[in-house]
């Protein structure tokens, strides 16, 4: 490509989950740099912020695609990447979406790097019920991620011939939870499934660690808060030491010990300092971009079929294990963790398991990686 290669960074860095947005605006833009020095590209990010404003992000996705960027990695909440795919769809590009979501969908123009419900939902079901029993209270931010990941949890409950002991959702920058608190603490669940957002739900792991000095019965170990959205550039945000304990799903986590992440760490201390925590989403920030820009350099072309292509058929070294793109279903295979907050604002990796498909119909599909892809190092 003799042009400069123009990648979009579509992120909100302020507002309610402004701490996400700045983390995953970070992971993009230390894999650029990174591919900038090895491959001796000239690559120009192009970035828009929109403030957490719902319509700002259509406005954004409009803007760079008029830049020339016909590839868009961003965005944090489901609602604000189904406000732009239709855009993204009318002018034929790709929407780098790597954000845990709540699944029901596959979309040509979205390459998904975030996991869906069977890569951290029901895995951790599958750790919890066991261990705590199946009579959850569910909590949520009152949208799409909210209701479906709760609808899940239901179906998976009624599965397990247990039953949900209450469900309630908040908007997402409400933090008067006390009523919620108040009923959980009557009616005493086996354990509690927490699908709020930013501030709501630093404000409810806050209230329920007060609960659990009160009554023993809710500490983490007889009543955990379980997560499939919190990270550890969030943990900070949390009233120091009320978390301590509670548990989270997601395909990274800092203290990670493969060599990958090990690696990957000491580049990072070089560029942010020794003190720099990596969440999730800027892993997953950081895949995507690697992803998309390696993916165009081999297809030496930009357009959206092309790197498609490039995806399906080639397995990628990657923070999360190999990956190649499921050309079905445009979702990458990803490792299942969790997590246990600790009292350095981290997380301690209690269970995992290996890179799992993604099925994000929930249709019981399994298969693995086809011995025909190329592998590159």
């Amino acid at each position: 490509m003799t042009d400069a290669l123009k990648i979009g960074i579509l992120y909100s860095t302020t507002g309610p989950y402004g701490s996400m947005g700045r983390d995953a605006r970070d992971g993009a833009e230390f894999a650029l740099a990174e591919i900038s020095a090895a491959r001796q590209v000239k690559i120009e990010p192009v970035f828009y912020d929109p403030h957490a404003d719902l319509a700002a992000y259509l406005e954004g996705a409009r803007q760079l695609l008029r830049a020339g960027c016909r590839h868009i990695v961003g965005t944090i909440t489901s609602a604000a990447r189904k406000e732009v795919i239709p855009l993204v769809e009318k002018h034929d590009g790709l929407l780098w979406y790597m954000c845990p979501y709540e699944g029901f969908e596959a979309n040509e123009n979205v390459i998904y790097v975030g996991g869906c419900p069977n890569q951290h939902l029901i895995p951790l079901f599958e750790h919890l019920i066991p261990r705590f029993g199946a009579r959850p209270y569910l909590v949520g931010a009152n949208y799409v991620w909210g209701w479906e990941m709760n609808r899940l949890a239901r179906e998976l409950i009624t599965n397990a011939g247990g039953e949900v002991l209450g469900e309630r959702y908040l908007p997402l920058e409400e933090t008067a939870v006390e009523r919620i608190v108040a009923d959980i603490e009557q009616r005493r669940p086996s354990f509690i499934l927490n699908n709020l957002i930013g501030p709501s739900s630093y404000a409810f792991l806050a209230a329920i660690g007060k609960l659990a000095e009160r009554d023993p019965a809710f500490r983490p170990e007889n009543c955990p808060v379980v997560s499939c959205d919190l990270m550890e550039c969030e943990l900070a945000d949390i009233e120091p030491g009320r978390a301590i304990g509670q548990l989270c799903a997601a395909s990274y986590f800092d203290n990670l010990s493969t060599s990958e992440n090990l690696s990957f760490k000491i580049r990072v201390a070089a560029r942010y300092g020794a003190s720099r925590r990596v969440s999730s989403v800027f892993a997953s920030a950081y895949t995507a971009v690697k992803l998309c820009a390696d993916a165009i350099l081999a297809a030496g072309s930009d357009e959206p079929s092309a790197v498609r292509r490039e995806l399906y058929e080639t397995i990628r070294p990657s923070l999360f294990g190999a990956i190649a793109i499921d050309r079905e279903t445009n979702h990458a295979p990803l490792p299942f963790h969790l997590g246990q907050i600790n009292a350095e604002n981290g997380f301690d990796v209690v269970a995992s398991r290996p890179p799992l498909a993604a099925d994000p119909y929930l249709t019981g599909r399994n298969k693995t990686a086809s011995p025909k892809l190329r592998v590159v190092s």
